[in-house]
């Protein structure tokens, strides 16, 4: 083999192993581009959602908790048993509860966690 033989052999192996690893990488940002766009699509189609008064109220319970908080609503059943302030949480099961929210029983850990449980909108 002359050298130029070596040099086009060596520069074809260096393409092939930059294939390798350049490929593999551009499928994976362009995966996680994907579910980027798809959790982007499932907030913006949760936050859409409306719910009227007579809906949210069927959710009046322990085991199925939906509360309004500024036209807002939450479905709140997972934390239900884990409120500090035991079933005052239901007090306004299945109805609006911003009063109660802002009140000073809470501190303001309370307006971070809440976005968590968020559902959609009270149709007006």
């Amino acid at each position: 083999m002359g050298d130029m033989e070596i040099v086009l052999a060596t520069l074809f192996l260096g393409f092939l192993l930059s294939v390798l690893f350049v490929i593999p990488r551009l499928q994976k940002s362009g995966h996680t581009k994907s579910a980027m766009s798809d959790a982007n699509i499932n907030i913006n189609s949760k936050a859409s959602r409306r719910y009227n008064k007579a809906e949210i109220s069927l959710h009046n319970k322990r085991t199925d908790c939906w509360i309004i908080i500024k036209d807002k609503v939450y479905d709140v059943t997972p934390y239900v048993e884990e409120h500090p302030g035991g079933d005052a949480i239901l007090v306004h099961a299945g109805d609006d509860s911003t009063e109660g929210f802002f009140g000073p029983q809470h501190g303001t850990r309370v307006f971070d966690l809440i976005d968590d449980f968020y559902i959609g909108e009270l149709e007006q």
